[in-house]
């Protein structure tokens, strides 16, 4: 199989290990080498929620507008369905390669089933030699985090899968461990430099696109982000694993809001009333005012620092598996990258959380597993009392069997629980049975 291969296919690989290690397509096309590869999952869900309070960043999902604490919903996972092409060939002693890729989900709530917009998540190329190492530019995982979920047992199953609300049929990929353990990485446009592997030591350094929306709600952005990583793999007898560190800073500068006063509209009605027993009419008007948008309060444009750094390490021993992450930062938030990091006149918000996970395959080759995760949010200096996420909590018990080489089968249970600074407790818990094919 193509040493390239789709992320898709390498995250599980680290998951399962041997269930996965085959997938891929490998088809020889003039001097390319072809490999079509991916996966088709979907998840049946049920979900019961506790709480109605919304917690802003909370991860827990709550009762519906009608008090309804149940649903369910038939989804994809943590990790999409995949189907990735990439190419590679040799030319004037360089490795050359092109990754695409395109994620549908497995359903959505239109009237017809049909409208979900596919996901596109890779579009880079990559060139160099294993002498002095390898140059990506283009779409693709971003650098920090990037172990903390490909590490994560959730990735070939559903682990917290709402934000707010009940997660209903035909919604988007879950967050697995996402805001309850490690931010997101996200996908980013970025040109990276990756070093050779040196006796199981290899780094990665880039720049990268902030990704605005939630880093301060920026409008544009006057500086690439940077990221990097460093990991060691080993390897002692029948114990192998991985240790890593990582981190990114971005300098986010937020988009000016400048005041407008409350629009008003009036309209003029014609009354016309009949009186009674007299047969006759009487005519009016009646001026109505209508309010068609609220006063807009200015707020400056200011920048502050986003930094953040993590470490792991994954060890597996025989059929046993331990995993352990931290992270910690500041003005990155938590749950999204840079999500609720800083206030709006740009005080950054400290954030910290991380999570363990341990795994063992029984001799049916089901691997069974159990995780912990949290992640916090501090307030900034003098920030007042809110319903602003302070702490999102999960625990995930599951069981992943390999029905065959490439199929899995999936079963899993979430708890999860958010709690605000201004002691607002949600907790919501969710069942999930289904299959994963890798191709």
């Amino acid at each position: 199989m193509n040493k390239k291969i789709n992320l898709a296919v390498a995250s599980a690989a680290l998951v399962l290990g041997a269930s996965a290690a085959n997938a891929g397509i490998v088809i020889p096309a003039g001097e390319w080498t072809m490999d079509i590869n991916g996966n088709v999952n979907a998840y049946a869900s049920t979900h019961s929620a506790d709480d109605t309070a919304v917690i802003t960043g909370g991860t827990a999902a709550v009762k519906d507008i009608n008090g309804e604490s149940d649903s369910q919903g038939i989804n994809t996972g943590l990790l999409p369905s995949w189907l990735g092409f990439t190419g590679t060939t040799r030319q004037n002693d360089l490795d050359v390669s092109f990754t695409i890729s395109f994620q549908p989900n497995a359903s959505d709530n239109s009237l017809t089933g049909d409208s979900k917009t596919p996901l596109n998540r890779q579009a880079f190329l990559t060139f160099g030699d294993k002498s002095w190492g390898t140059v990506k530019m283009g779409k693709d995982l971003g650098i920090f985090a990037a172990d903390a979920i490909l590490n994560d047992m959730t990735l070939l199953g559903v682990g917290s899968s709402a934000i707010t609300g009940s997660q209903k049929s035909g919604g988007s990929t879950s967050l697995g461990g996402i805001g309850t353990g490690y931010i997101y990485p996200a996908w980013k446009g970025q040109v990276a430099y990756t070093t050779p592997n040196m006796n199981g030591f290899q780094a990665t350094i880039g720049i990268t696109n902030p990704n605005g929306s939630t880093l301060g709600g920026a409008a544009y952005q006057d500086s690439f982000g940077f990221e990097g990583k460093a990991s060691y793999d080993f390897a002692a007898g029948d114990a192998k694993g991985k240790v890593w560190v990582s981190g990114a800073a971005y300098d986010v500068t937020t988009a000016q809001v400048n005041a407008a006063a409350a629009t008003t509209t009036s309209i003029v009605y014609s009354i016309v009333t009949a009186l009674s027993g007299v047969g006759a009419t009487h005519s009016g008007e009646v001026t109505v005012i209508h309010t068609t948008a609220e006063a807009i309060a200015a707020v400056a444009s200011v920048s502050y620092d986003a930094t953040v750094a993590d470490i792991g390490a994954n060890i597996n021993l025989g059929n046993f598996g331990l995993t352990g992450y931290y992270y910690g930062g500041e003005g990155v938030g938590t749950t999204f990258f840079g999500a609720n990091g800083a206030t709006a006149a740009g005080l950054e918000r400290d954030s910290d959380g991380g999570y363990v996970q341990a795994t063992f395959v029984i001799p049916s080759g089901t691997k069974l597993g159990a995780s912990y995760g949290v992640s916090k949010l501090d307030l900034a200096s003098g920030e007042a009392t809110s319903a602003l996420v302070e702490e999102n909590k999960r625990w995930t018990v599951g069981a992943y069997h390999p029905l065959t080489k490439h199929l899995n089968l999936v079963a899993e249970y979430n708890k999860i629980e958010a709690e605000s600074h201004n002691n607002l407790k949600a907790e919501s818990d969710s069942f999930s049975l289904g299959a994963i094919l890798f191709f």
